[in-house]
């Protein structure tokens, strides 16, 4: 599924640009692994906000739930986010696509991923 249906149901563009905003925000302050969690939570989020868009008020609601605690930085200090509220976010996130039943989208983080070997040249 595509982020190509904006639109399709009220609210959408609205909850796709604050996650677009965010993330904007945080690639000025954020590399690495970090940014790289931050860059899939968004995904997820966008794939969300579309695959919810005609469904239930209850669905919806949840996603707009995830939305906002991804862009709320609550625990952040100054311009950057600390790791740990990625990780909040991210548990959050995760909980709302079991929800949704859409466990192809869940965010794994760095440590929950096999390691990928290491080349030697």
């Amino acid at each position: 599924m595509t982020v190509e249906g904006r639109g399709s149901g009220p609210g959408t563009d609205v909850l796709i640009r604050k996650v677009d905003s965010h993330l904007a925000t945080l690639r000025s302050g954020l590399h690495g692994p970090e940014l790289q969690l931050a860059e899939e939570l968004a995904h997820c989020l966008r794939e969300l906000v579309v695959a919810t868009a005609h469904a239930s008020a209850a669905d919806r609601g949840l996603v707009r739930a995830a939305v906002h605690y991804f862009v709320l930085r609550r625990e952040s200090r100054g311009k950057l986010l600390p790791v740990r509220s990625l990780a909040a976010a991210q548990r959050v996130v995760n909980k709302a696509v079991l929800q949704l039943g859409r466990p192809d989208l869940l965010v794994e983080s760095r440590r929950d991923r096999p390691a990928r070997p290491t080349r030697v040249h």
